[in-house]
């Protein structure tokens, strides 16, 4: 889903999925409005719904306006932009879907491309159209995996890429005497305690995110030899190993008490950065982060970027994941009548130059190989991020119900935060009791 810059990678999602008869007006309202670019003459325009990286919409704004300038200098077309925050972008696309009428480009959560793919409405990423936007294997194999089902034409191409690190303020570790960052769990929670006195945490985190909660769920998940779904694709929420992850992730709070109580009421991708940057907290799992720090006048000099740590002895099929394969794709809905101008913008927003211009202004990682070459993506914590996500990222679910799995899984930690920050037991058998509510949900359809 940032989420990001700020990824961010999903917002609070909706819990249905267009149904098949919907599906089916969208199909026919597509065929309706042509697949082509219309005539008249005039120069060509397109809308493009942007989603919020930045700091603020505006700041958004600011970055984009002169990119779709130089597009429109290039092709005579032009772009009329909205840029939508992380909030409502998933309903907007999905109201969009239900009527036919929406933008002509859209930018969506890569963890959503599964379950967008299943209502039919955007175009499919054919190896013809992926010729026609000048790919020659560009695109980096992990987040081009994360585009669609497998085995199924994709539904857009990766715009920015980003992945979770472990976030650590350098001059608190050397005031508690620590080192080095830590690389397993049980480093980071001692180290936690240390950092954790007065007004200071040792981590912050965004417990009433949903897009967060599901996202380190799913890590966690992996990191104890656990899965979500089977081989078939049905839900299997209440495992040992789920129950273990979730219990992990909701102690920082519970058990630990290395993060603040109030972080159960942070949900807008903006308090845990700012927790971080100002010192009231010494870590962060986050994905790229960079952008939002400086905005808040944190130097770069003043932390580190490690990937996040490992159990020190891992459970039984345990993946070496440290993070799900977060970014932003960018897609075409299948009914736009300028479907050649489409592709010539979308063609344009995964060129090299492009890339470079975009991924620097939101410190996200390119899509692109061929853009690593710019200085910008040679900093420490550039490659950081690159070595994670091509050797220890992994897609989220690709199943139709993977946007109901986020607000599932991120309802349930809501709910465990909340009780732990109240000073409520979270036990193992809490935690079963939500997973087990929660699969009942999904599976009725809610």
């Amino acid at each position: 889903m940032r989420p990001s810059s700020r990824l961010r990678s999903a917002p609070r999602l909706r819990s249905v999925l267009l149904t098949t008869a919907v599906s089916a007006a969208l199909v026919a309202s597509a065929c309706s409005s042509g697949g082509s670019d219309g005539g008249g003459g005039g120069p060509q325009t397109i809308t493009y719904w942007a989603s919020d990286q930045g700091s603020s919409i505006s700041e958004d704004t600011r970055v984009l306006t002169p990119e779709l300038a130089e597009f429109t200098r290039q092709t005579g077309i032009k772009v009329n932009l909205e840029v939508i925050g992380w909030n409502d972008l998933l309903n907007r696309i999905l109201a969009a879907a239900t009527s036919g009428e929406g933008p002509d480009v859209v930018n969506i959560g890569n963890t959503w491309s599964t379950s967008l793919q299943a209502t039919g409405a955007f175009l499919p990423v054919s190896a013809d159209v992926l010729n026609q936007l000048g790919d020659t294997g560009r695109f980096l194999p992990n987040a081009l995996a994360a585009t669609g089902a497998p085995g199924q034409d994709p539904v857009g191409v990766p715009l920015y890429s980003m992945a979770y690190a472990l976030y650590y303020n350098k001059a608190m570790f050397a005031a508690a005497g620590i080192t080095n960052p830590p690389t397993t769990w049980e480093e980071f929670v001692e180290d936690g305690k240390k950092l954790t006195h007065g007004d200071q945490w040792g981590v912050s985190l965004e417990g009433a995110s949903t897009s967060e909660n599901a996202h380190h769920a799913f890590t966690f998940s992996q990191q104890h030899g656990g899965s979500f779904f089977d081989a078939a694709g049905k839900p299997t929420f209440n495992t040992p190993q789920n129950v273990a992850a979730i219990k992990q992730y909701v102690d920082f709070v519970a058990t630990d008490k290395i993060a603040s109580p109030s972080v159960a009421e942070y949900s807008n991708g903006t308090e845990a950065v700012q927790d971080f940057a100002t010192g009231k907290a010494a870590m962060l799992l986050w994905q790229t982060a960079d952008a939002q720090l400086a905005n808040y006048g944190m130097k770069t000099d003043q932390y580190g970027v490690v990937p996040i740590p490992f159990p020190a002895s891992p459970p039984a099929g345990a993946k070496h994941v440290d993070s799900i394969v977060a970014g932003i794709n960018v897609s075409v809905f299948a009914g736009t009548q300028h479907k050649d101008a489409a592709l010539q913008f979308v063609k344009f927003l995964t060129s090299r130059q492009t890339q470079i211009d975009l991924n620097k202004a939101y410190s996200s990682l390119p899509s692109v190989t061929d853009a690593y070459n710019d200085p910008a993506f040679q900093t420490t914590a550039a490659q950081v991020y690159r070595r994670i996500l091509t050797d220890s990222a992994a897609p989220m679910p690709a199943v139709a119900q993977e946007s109901q799995f986020e607000t599932a899984m991120g309802t349930v930690l809501k709910n465990l935060f909340a009780a732990a920050a109240s000073g409520k037991p979270v036990t193992e058998q809490t935690v079963a009791n939500e997973l087990d509510q929660a699969q009942q949900q999904l599976n009725a359809g809610g």
